[in-house]
C-alpha cells in the first residue's frame, strides 16, 4: 500500500465556505410593495395574453408532431405507400416531405400574422403601463 497522496482529478483543497443563502423573494414580506414584474404577471391583461398564445401555440405544436412523426412512421413502416409513383418519378414519399417544409412556413406566417394581430398589441399594451409605473 502507498501513502502517497492522490495525483489523479477531484477536489485538490477543502471546499470553502458554504454558499450564501438565496436572498429572500420579494413577496415575502408584506410590509414591501410587489415587484412591478410580479404584478404584470398576475394582471388579468397578462393571463389573457398568455391565453391566447397558449390557445394558438399548443393545438398547432401538437398538430405539426404528430404529422411529423405520421410521416416518420409511413416512412419506417409504409414503404410499399410512400413508394407509389404519383407522376413521373415523383412518389408519395417526396410530396410528403416536401409538403413537411410547406407547413413549417405555413405555420412560421400563421403565427406571425396571428401574433401582429392579436398578440402585440396586448403585449405592447402591458409594457407601455409597466414602463409608465416605473
Amino acid at each position: 500500500m502507498s501513502s502517497a497522496p492522490p495525483t489523479g482529478p477531484g477536489p485538490q483543497e477543502p471546499p470553502g465556505p458554504a454558499a450564501a443563502p438565496a436572498p429572500p423573494v420579494a413577496d415575502a414580506d408584506p410590509t414591501r410593495p410587489p415587484h412591478p414584474y410580479t404584478e404584470v404577471q398576475r394582471s388579468a391583461e397578462f393571463g389573457e395574453l398568455r391565453r391566447d398564445h397558449r390557445a394558438f401555440a399548443f393545438p398547432l405544436t401538437l398538430a405539426f408532431v404528430l404529422w411529423y412523426l405520421g410521416y416518420v412512421l409511413l416512412s419506417s413502416y409504409a414503404g410499399g405507400f410512400m413508394a407509389v409513383k404519383v407522376a413521373g418519378n415523383v412518389n408519395v414519399a417526396l410530396v410528403l416531405g416536401v409538403a413537411q417544409f410547406l407547413t413549417t412556413f405555413l405555420i412560421a406566417w400563421w403565427y406571425s400574422r396571428h401574433a401582429a394581430r392579436r398578440l402585440d398589441p396586448k403585449a405592447e399594451a402591458i409594457r407601455n403601463r409597466l414602463e409608465g409605473a416605473a
